[in-house]
């Protein structure tokens, strides 16, 4: 039996290195960042039952998420994408119209980051290529023709690294920025089983 899944969620993230960047470069005046921010994720998965107690998986995510602060001189903006392709096993407690997958896994990760200052119209692009792991719990719902609501939570560990662009850093100043983050993720989809 194989299975697709499309989700859509929040991820709750601790990214220390570049939280201390921007609150100590940008105008973030009495609001700096907390330790854990939102971004948006989506994601979609393929999957196969081994057994049918064992489901492997091979997923795609994109996060995305932008900071931006006006000042007297204009407007600081940072944004980043990461995509995140993984290779996931659970194991599999099934019922009468429900499943529940407990499992994880590891991947490549792939940032980009855009960054912007006041007074001039050029985009700084810089990226990156890391490394991630996933802790999953997922439940799956009938809702009918083999449809299923699915509602997940996601622990997450990305070794990123420092963006560059021709091997110069974000922040040169400095040790650079890296965007290695520790992340709890809630997701809601639909899954499809044939």
């Amino acid at each position: 039996q194989y299975s697709i899944r499309a989700s859509m969620g929040i991820d709750f993230a601790n990214t220390p290195s570049l939280n201390d960047y921007i609150n100590q470069t940008f105008p973030v005046g009495d609001n700096p960042l907390n330790d854990f921010n939102s971004a948006i994720n989506f994601s979609g998965e393929f999957g196969y039952f081994a057994s049918k107690e064992f489901h492997l998986g091979a997923e795609l995510g994109y996060l995305l998420n932008s900071y931006n602060f006006s000042s007297d001189l204009g407007k600081y903006e940072i944004s980043y994408n990461v995509i995140s392709p993984s290779f996931l096993g659970y194991y599999v407690i099934t019922g009468g119209g429900y499943n529940l997958k407990v499992g994880g896994g590891f991947g490549i990760r792939f940032a980009n980051v855009d960054l912007s200052f006041p007074g001039t119209n050029f985009v700084n692009n810089y990226s990156s290529t890391g490394y991630g792991f996933i802790l999953r719990t997922e439940g799956n719902t009938l809702l009918g023709n083999n449809f299923f609501a699915s509602i997940g939570a996601d622990l997450k560990y990305d070794a990123i690294g420092e963006p560059k662009s021709e091997n110069e850093k974000i922040n040169q100043q400095f040790d650079g920025v890296n965007l290695n983050s520790l992340a709890v993720s809630l997701r809601l989809g639909i899954s499809y089983f044939f």
